[in-house]
């Protein structure tokens, strides 16, 4: 797991955020997560404007294998949602710390950014998965 991004914080649903200095934040999912998922044909994201809570349920994803629920790791407005992911799911499973980023908010409050896991915690953390 040493490639997980160190500059990035993590969910125990396996969301990253990219927390910006402007107030805002990318979300995407983790390597992890795509990994799990498989081939991803299919994303709903929340609309642009709307209002998304930490840890609440704001879409789904689907691959072949299944669906899954997807979680905001913050609280915020979404201020742009990732057309390219939703035109071209297949971009998650390629790079999903980067080009397969799913949207960006206007945090609500940066306090909530101290319960989201380190990379070093996510690593732990899925370790503890394994056994």
């Amino acid at each position: 797991m040493s490639d997980l991004p160190q500059d990035l914080l993590y969910s125990e649903e396996h969301e990253w955020v990219r927390a910006n200095d402007d107030g805002t934040a990318l979300i995407g999912i983790t390597d992890f997560a795509q990994e799990q998922l498989g081939d991803i044909v299919y994303l709903s994201l929340p609309k642009a404007q709307s209002a998304v809570t930490q840890f609440g349920r704001i879409g789904e994803v689907e691959s072949v294998k299944s669906v899954s629920d997807l979680f905001s790791p913050v609280s915020g407005e979404v201020l742009e949602v990732n057309q390219e992911a939703m035109d071209h799911p297949e971009r998650i499973n390629e790079d999903p710390y980067g080009q397969g980023w799913l949207f960006k908010v206007r945090l609500g409050s940066a306090d909530e950014l101290g319960k989201l896991l380190s990379a070093a915690q996510y690593e732990q953390f899925l370790a503890a998965q394994d056994h």
